[in-house]
């Protein structure tokens, strides 16, 4: 269970809006060290906080916590000892991995991997009562809203939207900001003469000047802050489906072999490993590289 220090440091990464995997334990077979409950985070470059068992088993969550961020789907891992049959691969089946660790030294393991990503952000400039429904409709959409009544939240290129709905406050600088940081949907509250008249005096090329959305939202007649804000919304939504945000594709997990036991390792500064005549091998444990590190040099 996620308590303590730990939830603690959930919640940094959470706000730092960095993705990671809870790791929680399910079910533990004996013999093991671990008990139902346990629970570790499980971050993009290996570093495991908290406890789900011995360094064997830190390895398999390891490499299979990449790929559930990958994926971004939630799985069950089962962790089970001894040698993987046929040809290594684990076995999957309806949201369960099956796979064969042969270090870990006897019970199995049964970890749930839930990848934590966090939302697109919509960013809201103002305190007016229309700002305060786009916050309020765009949390209930299942996006992470950053509101600010000076314009000080910075926009970045993976906001989903910035929206200005000010009164005139600091239009302009929030507006050219996120259309020169690349910000998928910029929208501006007001009416069409004075959204005209403020799209035109920004200081950006005409090519993004003409990005900016005003009178931000579908025409619906809405005249209510709060339908003002779902019509804000709906144009959002259909604008990103229309033009879906360009996004690279997410790296090919690199995954090494432990040259001791066979096991599929994820290549990480976390993951257990050795610098040899220009060459770093990966490892399951400390044991392997011991065994591996032996009996490279009795062969010098």
């Amino acid at each position: 269970m996620i308590k303590g220090e730990l939830m603690r440091r959930m919640e940094e990464l959470r706000s730092a809006r960095t993705p990671f995997v809870t790791a929680t334990v399910v079910r533990a077979a004996k013999p093991t060290s671990v008990r139902p409950g346990d629970a570790a985070l499980v971050l993009e470059d290996g570093t495991i906080d908290g406890f789900v068992g011995g360094v064997c088993a830190q390895a398999s969550v390891r490499l299979h916590a990449a790929r559930v961020l990958e994926t971004g789907d939630a799985v069950l891992l089962r962790l089970e000892p001894g040698t993987p049959p046929g040809d290594g691969e684990p076995c999957t089946h309806d949201g369960v991995i099956v796979a064969h660790n042969p270090c870990l030294s006897g019970g199995s393991l049964e970890i749930f991997l839930d990848p934590q990503i966090a939302a697109p952000r919509v960013v809201v400039v103002g305190d007016t009562p229309i700002a305060r429904a786009v916050e309020e409709v765009a949390h209930a959409a299942g996006y992470d809203v950053a509101r600010s009544a000076a314009g000080d939240v910075a926009p970045v290129a993976s906001d989903a939207a910035l929206i200005v709905a000010s009164h005139g406050s600091d239009e302009e600088a929030a507006l050219a900001a996120a259309l020169e940081a690349g910000v998928g949907y910029v929208g501006l509250v007001a009416s069409t003469a004075r959204g005209a008249a403020v799209r035109d005096s920004l200081d950006v090329p005409d090519a993004l000047r003409a990005l900016v959305h005003t009178p931000a939202g579908l025409d619906i007649g809405a005249r209510a802050p709060s339908d003002v804000a779902i019509s804000i919304l709906a144009e959002l939504v259909a604008e990103r489906t229309a033009h879906p945000p360009e996004t690279a594709p997410a790296p090919a997990l690199a995954v090494a072999i432990d040259p001791v036991c066979g096991m599929e390792v994820a290549v990480s500064d976390a993951s257990v490993h050795l610098d040899l005549g220009g060459e770093r091998f990966y490892f399951c444990c400390e044991g392997c590289r011991e065994r591996f590190a032996a009996e490279h040099a009795a062969a010098r």
